[in-house]
Order: C-alpha cells, then sequence, then structure tokens
C-alpha cells in the first residue's frame, strides 16, 4: 500500500507541475507577444515578415519557450522514473555520476587555462621525480633516460604551439602524462609512483614563482636605475613641494623624484623576503602524507633549485601564503604606481605645467576639443591597471577566509588571480619606464610655483637660531605677516626698521631668508633636500643596486 501511495503522490506532483508549465506558456507567451508588438510599433521596421529570421520577439519567444518546455518535460518525467546512474570509473579510484562529455570538456577547459602557465614547471617537476625514482630503484636507467627524452620532446611542443590537447586532458599535467605514454609507451605509467596532483601542482607554482620574483626585480631594478641617472641629471631643479595639496617647502625635483626611488627599493626587497618562503621544496609531499617510496627530497630540492624543504607535507600541499603574499605584495606596489601616476598626471596639466609627456603612447587625442589639452593616456592606464591589482587581492581575501586545513580547489582559483596580476605587472613596469625616461621638465614653471609665503618658516627658523624658543618665533612671524599685509607689502619687502619693530633679533643677515636655494641648502642632513643629502641618496641607491644585479 505504502509503495502504491507514493507511486500515486508521484504522479500527482507530476501533473501539477506539468499544468503550471502549461500555464505558464500560455500566459507568459502572449504577454511577451503584445510587448514585443507593442515596441515594434514605436519604431521603424522592414515591411516584410515572411522568412522565419523575421518572426517577432514574441513568436519568437513562444517558439523556444515551448520548445524549452517540452525538453524540460522530458527530463523532468525521466528522472522520476530512474534515479542518476553511479558508474565505475577507469579513470579514477572509487564511483562518480555520470557526466556528459560537455560537462567535462568544460571542466578540462576551466583547469587548463590556469595550467596553460604552469607546463614548463610540471616538465621540470617530471624530470627530477624520474631521477629520484631512478636513485631508488622504482625506474631502470633506460627508464629513465626515455622519459626524460620524452619530456624534452614535450616541452619544445609547447613551446613551438604543436601540443595536442584532448577533451580529456583535465589539466596541464594529465596531458603531459597522456603525451609522454604516446612517445615511449609503458614507461610513462611508472613515473606516478608515490606522488600525486597536490604536490606536484604546489611544486610546479612554487616554480613558476620563483621566476615570476626574479622577472619582477630585474623591472623594478632597471626602472629605479632611471630614476637615479634623472634625479642625478637635474639636481639643481628646484620646485614647491606639497602637503595636502597645498604649497608648503621648496625641494629639489630629484628628490621628489627619488621619494619613488626609495619605495622601489623597499618593493624590490618585499619581493626578497617572499623570495625566501617560496624557495622551499613541497614535492616528495603527496596527496598529504608524505611519500612511501623512501624518496630523497633533499636531492629533488637541489635538482629543481630550491634551497630547503617543506617540513609537514600537510602544509606543504595546502599553504597559500606565498599566494597571497605575492598578491599582497603587489598591492602595496601597485599603490606606489598609483600615487606616482596620480602626481605626474597633475604635474602635466596647465595649471602646473612642471612636465611633458612626450612618450608616443601620450598625447592621444580623440577629438577636435582636446587639440589643445594634454591627454596623459598612460598615466591612466598606469591607474587602471593598478585598480585591476587591488580588486584582485580583494577578491582572493575573501576566499582565504573558506579554507580549511586541507588541500582545496580554490588553490587554482587562487593560482589564477596571481597569473593575472603577474601579467599586469609585467605589462605595466615597461610603460612607467618608459614614461619616465622620455619625461619632459619645465624648470622655469618649476622655479615660477615657489612663492614668499613658503619661506615664512624659514623666518620662524631664522630667529630661533638667534635664540628665542620655536613657540615665541612662532608668534613673530605672524606679526610679520600681518605688518606687511597692513603696508601692502611682500614679506621680503618689509625694511629692517619694520622688521625690528617686531623684534629686535632680526638683522642684516635676515635678507638670506629670502633666497629658495638657501632655504633648501639648510636640509643637510641625511634624508634632506639639500644638494649634498640628495647626492648622497643617489649614491646609496646606485651601490644598494650594484649588489642585487
Amino acid at each position: 500500500m505504502q509503495s502504491l501511495y507514493r507511486s500515486f503522490m508521484k504522479s500527482f506532483i507530476m501533473i501539477i507541475f506539468t499544468v503550471t508549465l502549461l500555464l505558464l506558456i500560455f500566459v507568459l507567451g502572449p504577454m511577451s507577444a503584445f510587448y514585443s508588438k507593442t515596441r515594434v510599433s514605436t519604431q521603424t521596421t522592414p515591411t516584410k515578415k515572411t522568412s522565419k529570421s523575421n518572426l517577432t520577439n514574441g513568436t519568437r519567444f513562444r517558439h523556444n519557450f515551448t520548445k524549452s518546455f517540452h525538453e524540460i518535460l522530458h527530463l523532468t518525467l525521466k528522472d522520476a522514473i530512474t534515479q542518476p546512474s553511479v558508474v565505475n570509473s577507469s579513470k579514477s579510484h572509487g564511483t562518480h555520476l555520470v557526466t556528459s562529455p560537455k560537462d567535462n570538456l568544460q571542466n578540462y577547459g576551466i583547469a587548463q587555462t590556469v595550467d596553460y602557465n604552469l607546463f614548463k614547471e610540471d616538465i621540470e617537476c617530471s624530470k627530477a621525480y624520474a631521477k629520484s625514482l631512478t636513485r631508488v630503484g622504482l625506474l631502470t636507467r633506460k627508464e629513465c633516460h626515455n622519459i626524460l627524452d620524452g619530456l624534452e620532446m614535450i616541452g619544445m611542443e609547447w613551446e613551438n604551439g604543436t601540443f595536442d590537447l584532448k577533451p580529456d586532458d583535465k589539466d596541464v599535467h594529465a596531458a603531459n602524462e597522456r603525451r609522454l605514454a604516446e612517445l615511449i609507451g609503458s614507461a610513462a605509467n611508472k613515473l606516478n609512483a608515490g606522488w600525486d596532483r597536490n604536490d606536484q601542482l604546489a611544486t610546479s607554482l612554487r616554480l613558476w614563482q620563483k621566476n615570476a620574483i626574479s622577472v619582477h626585480k630585474s623591472d623594478l631594478i632597471e626602472l629605479l636605475g632611471v630614476i637615479t641617472e634623472r634625479a642625478e641629471k637635474e639636481l639643481g631643479v628646484l620646485m614647491a613641494g606639497y602637503t595636502v595639496m597645498q604649497q608648503a617647502r621648496p625641494i629639489r625635483w630629484s628628490h621628489w623624484l627619488l621619494s619613488f626611488g626609495w619605495k622601489i627599493k623597499r618593493d624590490i626587497e618585499r619581493l626578497m623576503d617572499l623570495l625566501s618562503r617560496v624557495d622551499l621544496l613541497p614535492l616528495g609531499s603527496g596527496a598529504l602524507a608524505g611519500n612511501p617510496f623512501g624518496v630523497d627530497r633533499m636531492f629533488l630540492a637541489k635538482e629543481l633549485g630550491f634551497a630547503d624543504i617543506i617540513e609537514n607535507s600537510i602544509d606543504a600541499v595546502n599553504d597559500q601564503d606565498i599566494i597571497f603574499e605575492y598578491v599582497a605584495w603587489a598591492s602595496i606596489m601597485a599603490a606606489h604606481f598609483h600615487n606616482l601616476a596620480n602626481d605626474l598626471i597633475l604635474y602635466s596639466t596647465k595649471d602646473f605645467g612642471f612636465v611633458e609627456l612626450s612618450h608616443p603612447l601620450h598625447n592621444v587625442q580623440n577629438n577636435a576639443s582636446s587639440f589643445s589639452n594634454e591627454n596623459a593616456r598612460s598615466l591612466e592606464e598606469i591607474r587602471g591597471k593598478t585598480n585591476h591589482i587591488f580588486g584582485e587581492y580583494t577578491d582572493m581575501l575573501s576566499v582565504l577566509k573558506e579554507f580549511s586545513n586541507l588541500h582545496n580547489n580554490d588553490f587554482l582559483s587562487n593560482a589564477k588571480g596571481m597569473f593575472d596580476i603577474y601579467k599586469t605587472i609585467v605589462n605595466a613596469l615597461p610603460i612607467t619606464r618608459a614614461i619616465l625616461s622620455s619625461l619632459k621638465i619645465n624648470p622655469d614653471k618649476m622655479e615660477a610655483s615657489l612663492s614668499e609665503d613658503m619661506l615664512l618658516p624659514d623666518l620662524e627658523y631664522y630667529m630661533v637660531r638667534k635664540g628665542l624658543p620655536a613657540d615665541k618665533a612662532h608668534s613673530l612671524v605672524g606679526m610679520c605677516v600681518r605688518l606687511s599685509q597692513k603696508k601692502g607689502v611682500t614679506f621680503s619687502k618689509l625694511s629692517l626698521a619694520e622688521l625690528r619693530s617686531v623684534s629686535p633679533v632680526f638683522d642684516l643677515d635676515v635678507k638670506s631668508v629670502w633666497n629658495y636655494n638657501n632655504s633648501v641648502e639648510q636640509y643637510t642632513l641625511p634624508g634632506g633636500t639639500s644638494h649634498a643629502s640628495v647626492q648622497l641618496q643617489i649614491d646609496q641607491l646606485k651601490k644598494w643596486m650594484s649588489f642585487q644585479r
């Protein structure tokens, strides 16, 4: 009875479901046709509507909706009668739900998008592991030689663009493994002894990161070289320094430029600090418990160029710190370049006119109204690229909080974000270097931006050097300002007698205060904007770079 009751209820539910769908068709279809007819009537349309391609949107909607309905109804009825099949797979352990070849192809495409970046690293891992298996007797020397030759051929196929991917290749390692078997036969299958996709991927990612760090370091040092070279060449140029977008103090253009040089130096140092944690080998950790065949992990580390091994196999396969550290490093660096682009865009406007953006990518004029305006397209491109890095970092942080202490497939998603950021940086740094190399400065306009009110702190320093307390000197400067306003003259035009009416500390040497070069030259301590201090910065950066190349 219970069985009959369940069958009856299942049939009853399916009838209700079918009637509901039919009602939706006959209600939504005419409504869509009416809406389409109303919309079309307000527009100019062709008079001929006899072909199938000229069906109204409402008719096409009903046709597609009806077709979809029949497909859904057929699948629903089929599912109501039979449960999903569970079959044994010859390609994996255990069981899985049957999926269509289309689903497999889609999954394969997603994984390969990430793994394409790792084909070289995967081949290097396979070569090293083949040698380690030979050392423990699981491969003969001949088999190892054949595997190494086969992997070399596969690498050449990838490089030449002739590698033939198959729908069943779920990732780059599976593709390389299949191709190796095609080239050398059954010996290729012995390469899988004791290792797992988890430690393979973790190792490939670290190899990739080591190379990425090397590329970034080289690009950043080149950029730092451009900055120090310009700073030394243009050491005599003065300009207004700004705080909270207000003119503050006279500074050297080179001093401003070097402020970004020191930021880049720190970016490189952070990168090298990250390398010390990336340069550890996961291979030999298996899925998470380790390797059962006694392979020599220190041998593997030496073969692959790692400084040491990761001491815990679980940590080795699920550690994503290096991905997030890389993206965090990229975000900090991106903030520096975003600020540089902002400043240069501002300094290139007609209101400032400090610099001219002479690189060919600049000054793109899109319409007649822009002929009189420079469009700092490259700098805007830099800002756009840095914003992309910030977005990727935020997305990846939202994934990080969901991790358990196990290997997760989110690993690949985060790796994809890392690859995207790498490409962004690799594209942005040459643009930045070209901008700074070709930048033209306007010393006259820079010096014209200097104003006497920027020297009022120097007037305070003058009185402090005469023995007055700083707060008293500050108050007297205010009195001098009010006196100049009352007289209707600039500060430097106040006579000595007028200044002495404010304080008897003023003497003939007060005239030296109203000199911009004297102002910058008083900052002689390391880090200051005097000629000697800026030259010292240049020398320090050059010396540091000489040890990094």
